[in-house]
């Protein structure tokens, strides 16, 4: 009886091992197909993937491959400008150089213009420059000789002028007896006064006179004489010296002479030519 429960037993172990043997085989053949449906999916995903990026860089390229083109145009266009451009830069040089030559070749002849232009004024500059010497020579011994006859005139006329004024000092009275010979003498009229400082003027020997004021320490005064519608005024002027007074259109000389002085009044004379006084058109001088 136990050997039939240990073939049974064995049976059933066999079958539990045959059949777990089984399903370890499915179960392994289940995994290896998902695994390999997995890898599949993942391959396609992968071919998708790679046909997408090849397409992608198939038009990329495209693209390169226009722009690479164009810019070759370009780039041969370039070249030709600028070939075209050395060209005209060549000729614009050769034409500024060859100008620049005209110029130079007008510069030095302007240049030696200009120096014989130069040369021929500074000739003419030394021989006038030698002329305007000879003449200034000329001049100047001219100028030592009109020079020398002035100072010969000046020396002249200071001595007449001293010898005239010898003569009128001889021809000055000082006092009323002095005065009463020169009018013996017949020579001249005379004609006396005694003015005091006022502001109306008094005539005499048909001139006005108006004293401004005396100095007795100096024995000086100040007198305006007029004649007619012209004055003179003379200041400071001392006693006893005369005032010469050229009248009328033939200068006749009149003199004044003061000489008394006091505060505020003067006494004097006034000598006129012969039979002079009364003449309408007189004339005054310092």
């Amino acid at each position: 009886m136990i050997a039939p429960k240990i073939i049974g037993a064995g049976v059933v172990g066999l079958a539990m091992w045959l059949g777990y043997q089984s399903y370890s085989d499915w179960s392994s053949r289940h995994a290896m197909d998902t695994r390999l449906a997995q890898l599949e999916s993942q391959i396609r995903t992968m071919h998708d993937s790679d046909t997408s990026k090849i397409t992608e860089l198939s038009t990329a390229l495209d693209a390169v491959q226009q722009k690479v083109g164009v810019t070759s145009t370009d780039i041969a266009n370039a070249q030709k400008a600028a070939v075209v451009a050395r060209k005209e830069q060549a000729k614009a040089e050769a034409a500024l150089q060859q100008q620049m030559e005209e110029h130079a070749k007008s510069v030095d002849t302007l240049r030696e213009q200009s120096d014989a232009k130069l040369q021929a004024i500074k000739d003419q500059t030394t021989s006038q420059f030698g002329e305007v010497n000879g003449q200034v020579s000329t001049v100047k011994t001219d100028l030592d000789t009109a020079r020398s006859d002035i100072a010969a005139n000046l020396a002249t006329n200071r001595r007449e002028m001293g010898d005239l004024r010898d003569s009128l000092g001889r021809q000055i009275a000082h006092n009323s007896d002095e005065l009463s010979q020169l009018r013996r003498k017949g020579e001249r009229d005379y004609f006396e006064f005694d003015i005091r400082k006022t502001k109306d003027m008094e005539r005499v020997a048909g001139i006005r006179l108006q004293l401004n004021g005396t100095d007795t320490k100096a024995k000086r005064y100040d007198v305006t004489l007029q004649v007619d519608e012209n004055k003179l005024q003379k200041k400071g002027q001392l006693l006893n010296e005369p005032i010469q007074i050229n009248v009328g259109k033939d200068r006749v000389r009149y003199e004044l002479v003061v000489n008394s002085i006091d505060k505020d009044r003067i006494r004097g004379y006034i000598s006129t030519p012969k039979d002079s006084v009364g003449s309408n058109t007189v004339a005054l001088q310092n």
